[in-house]
């Protein structure tokens, strides 16, 4: 889809050009060329779906800003994931706040984070090692045979 906006674009410049229209015409164009490169680089079409998703977070990311995620694990590795809380700690410290949806073991383990938990309607602070999704994880890790027997 990015390519396909891309090409569309400079498609659109050449066409301009051939038919010795005014650079006046061709500028909406380039200026979208433009903002996609500067915002999301080049190639972001040829990146795995992690990746990409990293480099939105990295062109998104601004110091000062409030961020609302949504379960942002979704298209990330564990890896990748380690990843994205390097950069939230960076923003952290650039004066960024952060608001995260999350299911994930990793993400809830973001140093200094206040991790709640919504019981019954109610928002209620919670350590790391209270959660479910933690206990459960840790679990099923050091013994897989226990909870894949009764499937």
């Amino acid at each position: 889809m990015l390519e396909d906006i891309k090409q569309e674009s400079r498609q659109t410049i050449n066409d301009i050009s051939a038919r010795g229209k005014s650079n006046l015409e061709a500028m909406p164009h380039a200026r979208t060329l433009y903002d996609l490169e500067k915002l999301y680089g080049e190639g972001l079409e040829y990146l795995s779906h992690g990746e990409s998703f990293l480099n939105l977070f990295q062109a998104r990311f601004q110091p000062k800003g409030l961020y609302i995620l949504d379960e942002p694990e979704a298209p990330l590795s564990p890896l990748k994931q380690l990843t994205l809380i390097s950069m939230i700690k960076e923003m952290i410290t650039e004066n960024a706040q952060f608001i995260i949806a999350t299911h994930s073991p990793i993400l809830m383990a973001i140093p200094e984070a206040e991790i709640l938990s919504i019981e019954n309607g109610t928002l209620k602070k919670v350590s790391y090692d209270e959660l479910e999704h933690v206990t459960l994880t840790r679990d099923f890790l050091n013994n897989p045979e226990t909870f894949l027997r009764h499937l």
